[in-house]
């Protein structure tokens, strides 16, 4: 047992031990609060700037703007006789019941369901308005995809639309597409995006596919041509990318090559100049075997072989003996 004297030690002894301890946890820092992030994200560039990169929201997918020809509908809660279905005029504005005239061009669909409470609330028409916007027709959100496709217009744009997208929904390219093309974007129509596509299906990894944003042109340009005429087996045109050249031994094997009544010595290249054309002669003999070097031709050029007289009526004269023979033999037997 303890007596009063060694109760009243005790006591102050761990009235001392707890307040040393209060105070050495008084004397612990707090822990540093984390110092709010004022790093601003940079603005997104603004729909149609020529950036491939998506223009904020979800990436890859620009931001959608309302224009004059859209068709909105608006839908009030709890208020049927507010909401309403109307069309953006070429003003960019909206007449919608009671509160009349609203310009909505250039805003979301947030932003403008936003606005239209704004009104209504300093307005004094609803205390506490909610009001939902969605566009049913975009008039405004498409883009032009002209030149070698399979069916040219106006195609919208909506979501994620890239190069390639663009090009499907116009049917693809057409048989006589090059493999060029130019994109022009609406915020900078002076300086059009040039870009190949590529060959093959096993080249698409490295395809440049950019962003097609609204107001946005995509031109696929036609394939150069090379003519082929005279005695060939198959004359006609050959397609060849406009920046692509051939040379002349090139293009008689895709023109199937020469007939054997061809007078390879008097071949004429007629080559197109911004000044006119010029002809060259070219002794196609020497340059198939490699006497000559061989010559390239591009876009417009027309290669002209022209069937040698000599050689035709020999070839003849041999094919109408051989038929006098055979006609004999048969006779005779």
């Amino acid at each position: 047992m303890l007596n009063s004297k060694q109760l009243r030690a005790t006591t102050v002894a761990l009235l001392f031990a707890v307040f040393s301890c209060v105070a050495l946890v008084a004397q612990v820092p707090p822990a540093a609060t984390p110092a709010p992030n004022t790093t601003q994200r940079a603005n997104p560039a603004a729909p149609g700037q020529g950036s491939s990169e998506p223009a904020g929201g979800v990436e890859g997918a620009p931001v959608i703007l309302i224009g004059p020809g859209d068709l909105l509908n608006v839908i009030v809660f709890e208020t049927p006789e507010l909401s309403t279905s109307v069309r953006v005029n070429q003003d960019g504005d909206a007449n919608l019941p009671v509160l009349g005239v609203i310009h909505v061009a250039g805003l979301t669909t947030d932003q403008a369901a936003a606005t239209l409470e704004d009104a209504y609330r300093t307005r004094g028409l609803l205390l506490n308005p909610h009001v939902t916007v969605s566009e049913t027709e975009f008039a405004s959100q498409g883009a032009s995809v002209l030149g070698e496709v399979r069916a040219p217009g106006v195609y919208p744009t909506l979501g994620s639309r890239r190069l390639l997208d663009m090009i499907s929904l116009a049917g693809g390219v057409s048989s006589t597409a090059g493999r060029l093309v130019s994109v022009v974007h609406r915020g900078d129509p002076q300086h059009p995006e040039q870009i190949a596509l590529q060959p093959t299906p096993a080249s698409l990894h490295a395809q440049i596919n950019p962003v097609i944003v609204p107001g946005d042109t995509v031109i696929v340009a036609k394939a150069g041509v090379i003519y082929i005429i005279g005695d060939v087996l198959r004359p006609g045109g050959i397609l060849v990318d406009n920046n692509e050249r051939l040379s002349v031994i090139e293009a008689l094997s895709l023109a199937g090559g020469i007939n054997k009544t061809a007078a390879l010595s008097q071949t004429k290249l007629v080559r197109k100049l911004p000044a006119g054309r010029e002809e060259v002669d070219l002794d196609l003999k020497h340059i198939l075997f490699g006497k000559q070097a061989d010559v390239l031709v591009s876009d417009g050029d027309i290669l002209f072989i022209p069937s040698s007289i000599g050689k035709t009526f020999l070839y003849r004269g041999i094919e109408a003996a051989f038929g006098l023979a055979t006609s004999y033999a048969l006779f005779v037997h």
